[in-house]
């Protein structure tokens, strides 16, 4: 990244705090934020951009870096598209503490949080979030959009398809797959496979419901 260009963000609540911690730890500038709304708190003392979406975006963003900072994996693929489709620069960020293989990839407009290990082989998708002390393991397979919550754990050749929730804590088998949109709940230890839409949890996990759209 040259000197001269900045990060921007998009959404700026929970999540971003956790990211803007990430980027500045680094030494990054950020530029700014855009969001539907200005944040009153601005914790961070950001200057507000207004909407991604206004029509003078492009000047302000063409020489730099937008990286969305929305935790529902929906909303953030919105912005994702919106950001290839304008033909933004987009780019990774991997906190500093966090252990990455160098063997491992890891897609544009993907979070990797504070302490996360994701090891050799592993294929982490686009605009993906690794969540504060989660672990992938070698050649685990993470679709666009999903999110990796805090403490999780997969084991190696795990699965996940695209959109899916794996929760805070869970622990999943080797080798299983978890199909697009899925949510695992908080705490579950998931040691089969489990279909696309469908919402499970526990010890070993259950399907609780399928999840309607």
């Amino acid at each position: 990244m040259t000197q001269q260009k900045k990060i921007f963000i998009i959404g700026y609540s929970g999540h971003a705090y956790v990211v803007l911690d990430s980027i500045l730890e680094q030494g990054l500038v950020v530029g700014g934020y855009f969001a539907k709304d200005y944040n009153v708190e601005d914790p961070y003392h950001l200057e507000f951009f207004g909407s991604e979406r206004a029509e003078d975006v492009g000047q302000i963003l063409e020489q730099h870096y937008v990286f969305p900072c929305i935790g529902d994996n929906n909303i953030r693929e919105k912005v994702v598209n919106f950001v290839i489709g304008k033909g933004f620069n987009q780019l990774a960020v991997i906190d500093k503490t966090a252990l990455v293989s160098s063997k491992a990839t890891i897609g544009l407009s993907t979070f990797v949080g504070r302490n996360a290990i994701i090891n050799s082989l592993a294929k982490i998708g686009g605009g993906v979030i690794i969540n504060t002390a989660a672990i992938i393991e070698h050649e685990c397979l993470i679709g666009d959009f999903s999110h990796v919550a805090p403490n999780a754990t997969l084991a190696g050749n795990v699965s996940l398809g695209r959109k899916v929730l794996f929760g805070a804590g869970s622990v999943a088998k080797q080798g299983i797959s978890i199909g697009d949109n899925s949510i695992i709940g908080a705490g579950s230890v998931v040691i089969s496979d489990i279909p696309a839409n469908e919402v499970w949890a526990g010890n070993p996990a259950r399907r609780i419901k399928e999840i309607d759209f």
